[in-house]
């Protein structure tokens, strides 16, 4: 890794150690399991975890695994080299979920299933690995949009928690790149060259998420602070109030 590279891991490692301690994220004796989509963003989760445990008061293990969906021609053998490198075990979950959403459900809005079923998947695969907290790459842009889609679909103003228990699953769901910009997430992975697999999924792109992330963009254009305004009324209104209950 080259120094324009540790200079932006650094100001990752800050801003993801503030978010775990704010809410609690990571405790003494935890083990953390990574999902790894072999995105950007998750791909730089891990990179950022495994450096945290040089750092974090708090001693906790750390693996990943990576839930499949089954498309043709996706080829995992470099992430599981970097993970390898990382000293992080890794886990893939064959889930065949693009077989159940395209062709036997043949969803005309397949992302939510797609979701709900990764979600699953991941969460009991963490559990019977004997992990208790599952860390998903969720950014600073995403709690913007989440709120947005909520507000606009759902008729709520909503977004998911930077922490929490599922006891259904018996594992704590945590989201230690709330503070994080999406465009330092993508920064570093360029510079760091991360092996990023690439979404075979045919709705990438072309998703509600997708609409709302370029709704965002164009009206940032008036108003340059929408994006930080949206993830403070989050943090206020939703985040922090619930904390104080």
């Amino acid at each position: 890794m080259d120094d324009a590279s540790k200079v932006k891991l650094r100001r990752l490692l800050s801003l993801t150690r503030r978010a775990v301690q704010d809410y609690d994220m990571i405790r003494n004796g935890d083990s953390v399991c990574v999902g790894l989509s072999g995105g950007k963003d998750s791909m730089t989760l891990l990179v950022v975890l495994a450096s945290l445990r040089r750092f974090l008061p708090a001693h906790f293990t750390l693996r990943a695994v990576t839930v499949s969906l089954g498309f043709d021609g996706v080829d995992f053998t470099e992430m599981k080299r970097f993970c390898d490198e990382l000293e992080v075990p890794l886990d893939i979950v064959d889930a065949h979920i693009a077989e159940i959403v395209f062709d036997i459900r043949r969803e005309s809005n397949p992302c939510a299933l797609c979701a709900n079923l990764r979600r699953g998947a991941l969460n009991s695969t963490a559990h019977s690995l004997g992990c208790n907290v599952v860390a998903l790459a969720h950014h600073k842009d995403d709690v913007a949009e989440t709120a947005l889609l909520s507000l606009f679909y759902e008729g709520r103003f909503y977004c998911f928690e930077p922490s929490v228990y599922l006891e259904r699953a018996d594992v704590r769901v945590v989201r230690p790149f709330i503070y994080v910009e999406e465009s330092a997430v993508k920064s570093f992975a360029a510079s760091a060259s991360l092996p990023v697999v690439h979404n075979p999924c045919p709705m990438d792109k072309a998703s509600s998420r997708s609409e709302i992330k370029e709704l965002i963009r164009t009206l940032e254009k008036e108003n340059r602070f929408l994006r930080s305004n949206l993830f403070g009324a989050v943090k206020r209104d939703i985040w922090d109030s619930e904390k104080a209950f």
